[in-house]
């Protein structure tokens, strides 16, 4: 990438170690921009790419309530 661009991007559906963030700024190096996973879901979201946000109600049975019947 040395010479050839003025700034990388990195994207995956997971995480960046501490390392590969400290490398992506490091002095003398080209730059990288790093997204993640939570924050390329994010983007998606904003930018309405592809994505539909809806809420979902979650309802959980309590089995020691009914065994007390």
């Amino acid at each position: 990438m040395s010479g050839r661009a003025d700034k990388g991007l990195v994207l995956t559906t997971g995480s960046f170690t501490r390392e590969a963030k400290k490398e992506a700024t490091r002095d003398g190096a080209t730059p990288i921009d790093l997204i993640d996973g939570n924050e390329f879901a994010e983007r998606l979201k904003e930018l309405n790419l592809g994505v539909s946000v809806e809420m979902v109600e979650e309802v959980k049975i309590k089995t020691d309530w009914f065994k007390n019947l």
